[in-house]
């Protein structure tokens, strides 16, 4: 295999990478040992020498070519196929796309990135049948003085990043000592910077000095996308360092279900504010209610504390959460349309969500929907196993819902995205937020014993995981990311075909729900990122166990952790010590990541936490009071508790105390 190396000094006027000899630097590359395989890459030994008489700083960049025809791009949590370069792409969110001979933004022919943008290192592609590929340490230690690279066993202080690259114009994946992110750094979907001279990001190499390093490089023949998860698993094995010792799993569940009714709870909306913030003038507290039925407020966060006040044995705790579902399953319909609305402000439920301005169409959102019926069936569930209480309206109201759901789909058994306020009728595809409407359906048939729609849901299954999952590039889901690949949908499609499991029996659910946790799993940090900015810093805290939400919103946040039932579940059908590993990843990371005393992470009460988690410097948007900056947000949002708890307190919970 042949590697590329060029070099951009500090002190170039241009930007261009050019040959090593033109900057004093001379190459060594010797490639040895392996067949390619996801097992077994080939090693390339890469030497770097600078045979200058003074130091030379700047950026170096190892290039793998491929034969190029039709490349789909894999940066695990930065990049899936062309991050939809091939759609129109006037949206008021921007995140990094694809699209050859553009350099319209957000568009590149070419990105580079700095490493800890990616949740495992390795930059992948799938061309014509086969994974080429390569994979580096993600940064290097200073151990005594000597930059060397980093390998997990490896004790030392932290010397810098490194960065990954990709270019379709070329057809090539990179690795780069010192870093860019070129052409653009996005800090979140709406605050985008221009491209940065070098700075502090360099490389330095002392006269005469060298540095080597090695590259895992990988050429292998795939039927599809699904084959980059061969290598995300190798790489796993090889840099996996476990999440900091938290609570244990009853402590955390008690703790951020308690900070929830403690803090958040709205009397006289009977629901949750969606932010809860200190007031330091009062003393008390603000809230940013922008109230909703699911997603991030309402059944996500009444669901879980539920189910906690049940294994908990919490009754004031159990009746506040009831009191939320019990007024969503009794108030929110639209008679209209025979879907729920969706919003509640002023007295009011309606469609107008806090995401509505960022919508393309206006309606009801399936995502929204569904999932609201699916948390709706959940806690049914648990009353009636924990408490031997039925509430059959609850499911009265479902199964009206889900009929005018199963009525929308498309001709290819594709569920919507948007509905009509004023039919029910689908008015949007195209899109993975429908697999909520699929994961309800999945488990009201299950519970119920209601095979009606079986066939139906096998062929929306099939659809969904041809279509999306196959090409491992699930996109649609959040309504606030613009159809950018995700991290959110894939938890319904999980929980989907764990209950088609379930119902049939039929391996091939078995299968699909493992290439699904596998494409979950790319958003998943394998390893602990250096965090250098508080309070992240400050307590340690881990990256790995945590997902990315979103190549459009890049940081951390829990939602994934709800999925702890379904890993568990599908752990017990195969006994795979990998997925079991990831779910211990899962469930550490939540207990590590919320406040275990008050103002652990400088804000806030016992239990409280947020749901942005910045593990890279260029997220950061949070400032302290003296404006300097800070790695997470400063509130209480009570649906990232809500994902928390739910994972620690589903069936895994019954595991665990034995």
């Amino acid at each position: 295999m042949e590697l590329i190396v060029t070099a951009r000094s500090k002190f170039q006027v241009d930007t261009e990478y050019t040959g090593l000899n033109g900057h004093g630097l001379h190459e060594c590359i010797e490639i040895t040992g392996g067949t390619g395989s996801a097992k077994q890459p080939f090693q390339a030994m890469v030497r770097i020498t600078n045979l200058g008489g003074a130091t030379w700083s700047g950026v170096i960049h190892v290039e793998l070519p491929f034969a190029k025809a039709n490349p789909r791009f894999f940066l695990p949590a930065f990049m899936y196929a062309r991050n939809r370069g091939e759609a129109p792409q006037n949206v008021p969110n921007e995140f990094p796309r694809l699209r050859e001979g553009s350099s319209s933004r957000p568009s590149s022919p070419w990105w580079m990135v700095r490493s800890d943008r990616l949740s495992h290192p390795a930059a992948l592609v799938y061309d014509n049948g086969k994974i080429f590929g390569l994979c580096a340490s993600p940064y290097f230690i200073s151990r005594e003085g000597d930059k060397t690279q980093w390998k997990p066993e490896l004790k030392g202080e932290f010397y810098q990043y490194s960065g990954y690259t990709c270019s379709l114009a070329k057809g090539t994946v990179g690795y780069t000592l010192g870093y860019e992110n070129a052409p653009l750094l996005f800090i979140k979907s709406r605050l985008v910077k221009e491209r940065a001279p070098l700075g502090e990001n360099c490389f330095e190499l002392a006269a005469s000095e060298s540095v080597e390093f090695t590259l895992d490089l990988y050429e292998y023949e795939a039927e599809s996308e699904l084959g980059i998860n061969a290598v995300i698993e190798e790489i796993y094995s090889r840099y996996h360092q476990p999440p900091r010792p938290g609570s244990d799993l009853r402590t955390a569940a008690a703790d951020l279900s308690q900070a929830i009714y403690q803090y958040a709870w709205l009397p006289e909306e009977r629901n949750y504010s969606t932010f809860v913030y200190e007031d330091k003038e009062t003393g008390g507290y603000r809230y940013n209610k922008i109230i909703s039925i699911s997603w991030t407020d309402g059944l996500p966060v009444a669901v879980p504390v539920l189910m906690a006040a049940l294994r908990l044995g919490d009754e004031p705790m159990r009746r506040q959460a009831l009191s939320c579902i019990q007024n969503i399953a009794e108030n929110s319909l639209n008679p209209a349309s025979g879907l729920p609305y969706e919003a509640y402000q002023d007295g009011k439920w309606s469609i107008n969500g806090w995401w509505f301005d960022g919508m393309r169409t206006p309606g009801h959102s399936a995502y929204l929907c569904a999932q609201a019926l699916f948390y709706i069936i959940k806690a049914y569930e648990f009353e009636r196993r924990l408490h031997n209480i039925l509430h059959e309206d609850w499911m009265v109201f479902v199964k009206k819902v889900l009929l005018v759901l199963e009525k929308s789909k498309n001709s290819d058994d594709e569920y919507p995205s948007i509905l009509s306020e004023r039919t029910g009728a689908g008015l949007e595809y195209d899109s993975f937020s429908g697999t909520w409407c699929m994961a309800a359906m999945a488990y009201y048939s299950w519970l119920t014993g209601d095979s009606t729609h079986l066939d139906s849901l096998k062929r929306s299954e099939k659809h969904y995981y041809e279509t999306y999952v196959r090409r491992m590039e699930c996109y649609g889901t959040p309504l606030d990311a613009d159809k950018a690949a995700d991290s959110e949908g894939i938890l319904a499609y999980i929980k989907a075909v764990r209950y088609l499991h379930a119902l049939t029996g039929d391996a091939l659910y078995l299968d699909h729900m493992r290439d699904a946790i596998g494409y979950e799993f790319t958003f998943k940090f394998a390893y602990n990122s250096p965090v250098k900015v508080p309070p992240l810093s400050t307590v340690g805290w881990s990256s790995c166990g945590g997902s990315v939400t979103s190549v459009a919103n890049p940081h951390i946040h829990p939602m994934s952790s709800n999925l702890v039932d379904e890993l568990y579940y599908f752990v017990q059908q195969r006994k795979d010590s990998y997925v079991r590993q990831r779910m211990l990843d899962t469930i550490g990371w939540g207990c590590q990541t919320y406040n275990r005393y008050d103002r652990e992470f400088d804000h806030g009460k016992k239990g409280w936490m947020s749901e942005r988690y910045c593990h890279s410097e260029g997220l950061l948007t949070e400032t302290y009071s003296d404006g300097s900056p800070a790695s997470t947000w400063f509130c209480l949002m009570p649906w990232a508790s809500g994902s928390i708890i739910e994972g620690l307190v589903g069936d895994y919970w019954e595991a665990d105390v034995k």
